[in-house]
């Protein structure tokens, strides 16, 4: 699933002494070697492997000069050069000898500037960063915003996210070359992030991971994304457990590039102090109980994690800012109070940065900005490490043998054993383990044999040829170990290995005894007494030798015991490998998914825009039947308004074709009447 390799995690993994509180074995050249019968890969103090961007590579920043060494609280670092303008809920991170900071708010409007702090001078950089024009952008300027997230990685310093103007659907990641000062924005694929602001982003070789925040609508978020650096791509990650509530404004760090780690934040309605962890081989959540004191409920605070202690400073509630620096132990799961600054320290405030910096034998937590009253542009820093001795740290014990001039046998056995040490931390412990036994066996041994020898003769000569062949007999007894040894160059082949027990031994030591007497017959009564010395002698050390033989024969165990334990190692790594060998033919299959979902997602986007295309036409005709519409419905109200007229003028014609009607009628009834008066006969008159 992820970029980082299940090998590189292993190596992580490797623990080391308990109270050191940073692991791993320090090379010449300043970074930490982890290696564990593999090639040995390079990291920084920070325990992250490809992780180096926090040290400051140059001798010519010298905190010692500035009179740190002796404080134990926040202390103001003076700057000069162009300074920014004060400001706050900006992010920062360093690359080498630069702090860059980014963004912020400046309390009446969102900034969008580039700022570099030279911490080999302690001067801020006038120059102006460049935006690399984008295909996808139709502006080149980068967008003002705040809340964001910064982690270096290379050269580079990546930007995720924040409150922007003008507000954006979904999440943008830029780059910013420290070296060329250029600024550029990654184009992402895959499943996309909704914009936010107050989520954190960690970093594990070449991939980021994205929790919580609040999104442009003021949800709380407790979603879980990676983004591959390589192919700018991003996933969902899916989880079980019971994991933290939707939060914003809270921290993160990735331990051992294998556990998440979110402490605080806010949530929908309170200020949150829960700590919770997330195995990234499980994907398991689980809530961290921790021993003792723990911080009070706070968001906004800023984090650093240094090897196995995670610095965490201010922060607070809408009521009341916290001031105090913790320190959770993640070894110990306990948290302690590291410093409680001034009032007047910038970490009282809201909205500042705070990123660690190596340096030599210290490292430095250095904060910028905030906001109280007004915005700040202070630097302050706090030195929370400074032992020549911090460093060693230590995959597995080293411990040199320990050689005696008493005995060069036990001398030839230590570095026999010590070549011939095995590749896994178990056999090699018990090796070491049954070397000092060997050494401080030999060392009383011999010691004993010495003191008791000169207090009754004075006679270092005849000691020391005693203590010789004794040594030559147990020089004799060798380990045999095919497996283990088979590769040493001095070791002795297995022809030529003489394998003597406990009996051969006695019997040797009773000839050298007896001839010793032999010797002292022909010495008068000096010899005598030597000879009566010598059986005492002789009885201590058969005594010796017996014990001798006893550990010999525990130290076997114990080896036996070790040999077991590789086996059962190398049954481990064989099983580790088979799942690695799972890990990325599902990794193939989820690849090939992934293509055929690209060309899925092409066919859909082709289809989109057909899509796109249709409703643009659809919208015209529907436009120009809307006009049509609305012109018929215009003529439609005229011939009504003609139809009305009309109807009035027919009214009024039926009104008067029936008054003409009625006139007609009377015309004819008048009509009939003249006609009947006409038709009547007249009486003639008489002449």
């Amino acid at each position: 699933m992820f970029a980082f390799s299940r090998r590189r995690m292993k190596l992580g993994r490797s623990k080391g002494h308990k109270s050191d509180p940073l692991h791993g074995s320090r090379s010449p050249g300043g970074h930490v070697s982890l290696s564990n019968g593999g090639d040995p890969i390079t990291a920084s103090v920070s325990g992250r492997a490809d992780d180096l961007a926090y040290r400051c590579s140059s001798d010519s920043f010298d905190l010692d000069a500035r009179a740190l060494d002796s404080s134990e609280n926040w202390a103001v670092l003076p700057t000069e050069g162009d300074k920014p303008a004060p400001r706050f809920s900006h992010a920062a991170a360093i690359i080498g000898s630069k702090m860059v900071v980014f963004g912020g708010d400046s309390g009446h409007q969102l900034l969008d500037d580039t700022k570099i702090l030279n911490l080999e001078k302690l001067t801020w950089d006038s120059t102006t960063p460049k935006v690399l024009p984008s295909p996808i952008r139709s502006t080149s300027k980068l967008p003002a915003c705040k809340g964001h997230c910064m982690v270096s990685w290379g050269n580079s310093v990546i930007l995720v996210g924040g409150k922007s103007e003008p507000a954006t659907d979904r999440l943008s990641v830029w780059a910013f070359n420290t070296e060329t000062e250029i600024w550029s924005l990654m184009e992402a694929k895959g499943d996309i992030p909704a914009a936010r602001s107050g989520h954190t982003v960690t970093r594990a070789g070449a991939t980021l991971i994205l929790f919580g925040g609040e999104d442009a609508k003021g949800k709380k978020r407790h979603d879980l994304h990676m983004f591959d650096l390589k192919s700018s791509t991003w996933l969902p990650l899916n989880y079980k457990g019971s994991g933290p509530s939707p939060r914003s404004n809270h921290v993160a760090a990735l331990y051992d590039d294998r556990i998440l780690l979110i402490f605080g934040g806010h949530s929908k309605s309170k200020t949150l102090n829960d700590l919770f962890s997330l195995d990234f081989e499980t994907m398991v959540w689980s809530r961290v109980k921790t021993n003792g004191p723990h911080p009070s409920p706070r968001a906004g605070c800023s984090g650093a994690l240094c090897g196995t202690k995670w610095y965490i400073t201010g922060g607070g509630s809408k009521k009341k800012r916290q001031a105090e620096t913790w320190v959770f132990d993640v070894l110990e799961s306990k948290w302690t109070v590291r410093a409680v600054p001034p009032s007047s320290s910038i970490t009282t405030k809201k909205g500042f940065s705070m990123v660690p910096l190596y340096h030599r034998d210290k490292i430095v937590l250095v904060a910028f900005g905030g906001n109280k009253k007004d915005p700040s542009d202070k630097v302050e820093v706090l030195v929370v490490l400074q032992n020549d001795h911090s460093y060693s740290w230590r995959s597995a014990p080293d411990v040199d043998p320990l050689l005696y001039e008493y005995s060069p046998s036990t001398k030839e056995l230590a570095g026999h054993l010590n070549k011939c040490a095995p590749l896994y931390s178990n056999s090699s412990v018990a090796r070491h383990s049954l070397t000092s036994t060997v050494e401080r066996a030999s060392r009383e041994e011999h010691g004993a044999l010495g003191t008791s020898l000169h207090r009754k003769y004075g006679q270092v000569e005849d000691c020391s040829s005693l203590a010789q062949k004794l040594e030559k007999l147990i020089d004799d007894d060798k380990y045999d170990d095919v497996d283990d040894c088979s590769s040493c160059p001095a070791s002795t082949p297995k022809d030529h290995r003489s394998k003597r027990t406990g009996a051969d031994t006695r019997t040797d030591m009773a000839r050298t005894v007896a001839v010793k007497e032999e010797n002292t017959d022909n010495q008068g009564p000096s010899g005598r007494r030597i000879a009566r010395s010598s059986s005492d002698i002789s009885h201590l050390y058969n005594n010796k030798i017996t014990d001798l033989i006893r550990r010999n024969a525990a130290l076997e165990d114990q080896l036996a015991a070790a040999l077991a334990s590789k086996e059962q190692a190398e049954k481990n790594l064989s099983l580790v490998m088979s799942s690695r060998e799972q890990l990325e033919k599902r990794l193939a299959s989820r690849g090939k998914d992934a293509e055929l979902l690209k060309e899925k997602i092409a066919g859909l986007e082709l289809a989109q825009e057909e899509s796109n295309s249709l409703s643009n036409a659809v919208h015209a005709d529907n436009v120009r039947l809307e006009r049509e519409v609305a012109f018929l419905k215009a003529i439609a109200d005229e011939t009504r308004k003609e139809m009305h007229s009309t109807r009035r003028v027919l009214a009024g014609e039926q009104s008067r074709t029936f008054q003409l009607q009625v006139e007609v009628f009377h015309l004819k009834q008048r009509l009939q009447t003249a006609e009947g008066r006409s038709v009547t006969p007249r009486k003639p008159h008489n002449p």
